[in-house]
């Protein structure tokens, strides 16, 4: 179940970084970035081997908090920043998993758009 090689980046140090977590309904997506934003990890639920209704679910996404948080430790990580978004299942999980694998956490943030207005309404039906 795993997405793919930890040993593969091995030059690029990380002290800080940025932990990026969009959860749907469906799937729960993340991706470890640096300060400025370049992205040095990423995995999601389906790309762990999980399928179908499974994706959305707390215990995938908390594997793949483990999985990234497994590279983060390997390139030297110690403190995150975390930015959720969406209303998915595996909001919570996954900064648990970060938390458990000894990681320290600064700060969190939730970054899920709102919409101000909403759509246009349809046009009057005309009979």
């Amino acid at each position: 179940m795993r997405a793919k090689s930890l040993s593969q980046s091995g030059k690029k140090r990380l002290e800080h970084g940025v932990l990026h977590i969009e959860a749907t309904y469906n799937n729960t997506k993340v991706v470890l970035t640096d300060v400025k934003g370049n992205s040095v990890a990423s995995s999601s639920s389906g790309a762990l081997g999980f399928a179908g209704a499974k994706k959305g679910t707390p215990f995938a996404a908390a594997k793949v908090g483990e999985l990234l948080a497994d590279k983060g430790i390997q390139l030297g990580l110690k403190d995150v920043d975390v930015m959720i978004k969406g209303v998915g299942a595996g909001r919570e999980s996954a900064v648990r998993a970060f938390i458990g694998k000894g990681l320290n956490i600064l700060s969190i943030k939730d970054v899920t758009p709102v919409p101000h207005n909403g759509p246009k309404p349809p046009r009057a039906r005309r009979v």
